[in-house]
């Protein structure tokens, strides 16, 4: 039986100061998936998020901070009965490069405090996970940089037109992961385009 997605959670930070932040590339997607399926969200203050419905789908963007990600979309799924394996959560990636998207079901969750409190709260690692590159310090001219200020500053604008790239090509495999088609999903997010000099 295939499983299909119900929930999509995108993660950031509330407020201004952060909108335009590395840590908040899940809202990016987020704001992005829901233009693409026509809808808008509205704030919802029992499920302590922004909610967007486009048929049997919910996309939230949780108003807590990051580190309580987990009171927003374990509200939504246990009212609405969805199961862990029917949940996508959209997140930057330290380990990715600006320009990555990939997808993965269950694993660690490398120190992203968005993850451990949807991790604890929902009881199960079992989750879908879109995973967007932002780089990591070390591997840049912000060598010096510790992670948290990092991740809370905007990208260079190369980097965020990459990252709003690798948006672009998720949204592009949006319909094989709305289906459920997982192994398809993956297989266009990860393979990277032939070099065609």
């Amino acid at each position: 039986m295939t499983t299909s997605i119900r929930l999509v959670a995108g993660l950031g930070n509330v407020g201004r100061e952060y909108a335009a932040t590395r840590h908040n590339a899940g809202f990016w997607f987020a704001d992005a998936l829901a233009a693409s399926l026509g809808t808008t969200f509205s704030r919802d203050g029992k499920f302590a998020g922004d909610v967007a419905r486009a048929g049997a789908l919910r996309i939230v963007k949780p108003s807590t901070y990051m580190n309580l990600s987990g009171q927003s979309v374990a509200a939504l799924a246990n009212f609405h009965a969805i199961a862990p394996a029917e949940i996508l959560v959209v997140h930057d990636e330290l380990d990715l490069q600006p320009g990555e998207a990939k997808m993965k079901l269950g694993g660690g969750v490398a120190g992203h405090n968005g993850l451990k409190d949807i991790r604890a709260r929902l009881g199960s690692a079992d989750f879908w996970r879109l995973r967007l590159g932002i780089g990591h310090p070390r591997d840049s001219q912000f060598a010096e940089q510790a992670v948290v200020d990092y991740v809370l500053r905007p990208p260079l604008a190369a980097e965020r037109g990459a990252i709003d790239a690798a948006i672009d090509a998720a949204l592009g495999a949006w319909p094989d992961i709305a289906a459920g088609d997982f192994e398809r999903a993956m297989l266009v997010l990860h393979t990277k385009p032939k070099d065609t000099k």
